[in-house]
């Protein structure tokens, strides 16, 4: 178990899913919010409609990292800002629900596989 990257990987997503679960429950935030934005992030797909793969890849890969919801919560944690907290948050979840999934950050030469998803192709028979 503790040599499969992709295993490690997803209970690590799952770990952090949850726990931003709890912290957006200790900022009271709205689970309607929650719920209407968490699909959000994934608006970033549209750019595979312009037909540029490695421009898609890099927005989806620059919306479907840690460094932005982390930027953005500590812009809201500087400016008190409650609702710029609750989406930092919920940006979080997000991406960890994605990871759970399996789906990683995108390589510009396709669509599959992603950084999860390729881990298998190196795993040992």
């Amino acid at each position: 178990m503790l040599t499969r990257p992709d295993l490690l990987l997803r209970i690590e997503a799952l770990t952090v899913l949850l726990a931003s679960m709890v912290c957006y429950s200790a900022l009271h935030g709205r689970w309607v919010l929650f719920a209407a934005s968490f699909l959000a992030p994934d608006l970033s797909l549209l750019g595979y409609l312009a037909g540029n793969r490695h421009f898609a890849a890099g927005l989806y890969n620059a919306v479907h990292n840690y460094a932005g919801p982390l930027a953005l919560g500590l812009l809201a944690w500087e400016s008190r800002s409650l609702g710029m907290e609750w989406v930092a948050v919920i940006w979080v979840a997000h991406i960890a629900f994605d990871r759970l999934l399996g789906f990683g950050l995108k390589y510009s030469e396709a669509f599959q596989p992603t950084h999860i998803q390729s881990a298998r192709f190196f795993r040992s028979s």
